[in-house]
C-alpha cells in the first residue's frame, strides 16, 4: 500500500498533463500512487499518455464541468495514508512530497501541510511572483478556523492532507459552481484540524486563461455556500454560536468586496447572508468603500 495518493483531475490538455506527471514522477519521494481522473475528454490521448507512467491509475468519467467530481472519485479510489492534489496545469518541485511527508510524520497534531507557490506563465517561465504567501506565516499556521473563512484559501497543488482528516471532512462540494469549491473545502478542513504552513514554495502555479477565470463572475455566489458550511459546522458543534457570528461577518465582508464587479447580485446576496449586516460598523464602512469603487468604475 503506497504512503501517498496523488490525485490529478484533468480535461483535454495532454501537453500540460504530461508536464505535471513528469514533475510527480521526478519526486525524490517514491512511495506513491497517482490517480488521474479524466473529466470526459473527447479522445483517448490522456489514457495513452498515462500508460507511459507505471504508477498511474487512469479513470474516465462523463464530463462534470469542474474538478470537484474528479477529485472525489480520486479520494474514493485512493489507498494512501496521505492525499496530495495537483491540478493538471501545475507542477511540483522535486522535493515537495519528501518535505511534506516528513513534516506530517513528525508533527502528529497537524492534519495537513501547505505552502505558497511560484507563479509560472503558460510557457512555464517563472514570473517572479509568489502566490499564497501571507504577510506573516502565523496567519496560515496552526488553528486557523477563525482566521481563514472569507479571507484566504490554500493553494490546491501545495497541500498534503492525512486521509483520515479528509474522511472526516467529506468530499468536495459538487453543487457549487466551478469557482471557489476549493476554498469551501479547505474551510471545512479548518474545523477539524490544525494547518502546518511551510513558508517555502514547493509547487508552480501556472497562470493562464483557464475555465476558473472565465467563470470569475460565479465567485459572487461563493459566500452563500460558505454560510451553509458555517451553519453545518455550528450544528455539528465544531464552532460556538459566538464563533459562528464572527465568521459570518467575514463571509459578509467577502460578499461586500464583490460589489464593484457584481453590484445588484451582491446586494441581494448580502441580505440573504444576514438581514442585519448594515448594523455592523465595519460592514457599513466597507460598503461605502466598495460603492465608491463601483462609482469610479462607472465613471471611467
Amino acid at each position: 500500500m503506497p504512503l501517498v495518493s496523488v490525485i490529478i483531475p484533468t480535461y483535454n490538455r495532454p501537453e500540460l498533463l504530461r508536464l505535471t506527471l513528469e514533475s510527480v514522477h521526478n519526486q525524490t519521494f517514491s512511495d506513491l500512487e497517482v490517480l488521474v481522473v479524466d473529466d470526459g475528454t473527447p479522445n483517448s490521448e490522456n489514457e495513452v499518455l498515462c500508460q507511459e507512467f507505471p504508477k498511474v491509475r487512469y479513470f474516465k468519467i462523463e464530463n462534470s464541468g469542474g474538478p470537484s467530481k474528479p477529485r472525489n472519485l480520486g479520494i474514493q479510489n485512493s489507498s494512501g495514508k496521505y492525499l496530495a492534489f495537483v491540478d493538471d496545469d501545475d507542477l511540483w518541485l522535486p522535493h515537495k512530497l519528501e518535505t511534506q511527508v516528513k513534516i506530517l510524520e513528525e508533527n502528529l497534531e497537524y492534519g495537513l501541510v501547505h505552502s505558497p507557490c511560484k507563479v509560472i506563465d503558460y510557457q512555464g517561465l517563472e514570473t517572479g511572483v509568489i502566490i499564497g504567501r501571507p504577510g506573516t506565516p502565523d496567519v496560515k499556521h496552526g488553528d486557523v478556523k477563525l482566521r481563514m473563512i472569507g479571507n484566504w484559501t490554500l493553494m490546491m497543488s501545495s497541500v498534503l492532507i492525512r486521509k483520515k482528516i479528509a474522511s472526516q471532512v467529506g468530499y468536495f462540494n459538487t453543487k457549487m459552481p466551478q469557482a471557489g469549491e476549493d476554498a469551501e473545502y479547505w474551510s471545512r478542513c479548518s474545523f477539524y484540524t490544525k494547518f502546518y504552513y511551510l513558508d517555502e514554495p514547493l509547487a508552480f502555479y501556472r497562470e493562464h486563461q483557464s475555465n476558473s477565470k472565465l467563470l470569475k463572475n460565479e465567485y459572487v455566489e461563493q459566500p452563500q455556500y460558505l454560510k451553509i458550511t458555517l451553519l453545518k459546522a455550528r450544528k455539528d458543534g465544531l464552532i460556538t454560536k459566538k464563533e459562528y457570528h464572527l465568521l459570518l461577518n467575514n463571509v459578509v465582508r467577502k460578499q461586500l468586496r464583490a460589489i464593484p464587479k457584481r453590484f445588484r447580485k451582491s446586494i441581494i446576496n448580502l441580505f440573504k447572508l444576514d438581514p442585519f449586516w448594515l448594523f455592523n460598523v465595519i460592514n457599513l464602512k466597507l460598503f461605502v468603500v466598495m460603492i465608491s469603487r463601483k462609482l469610479t468604475i462607472i465613471l471611467k
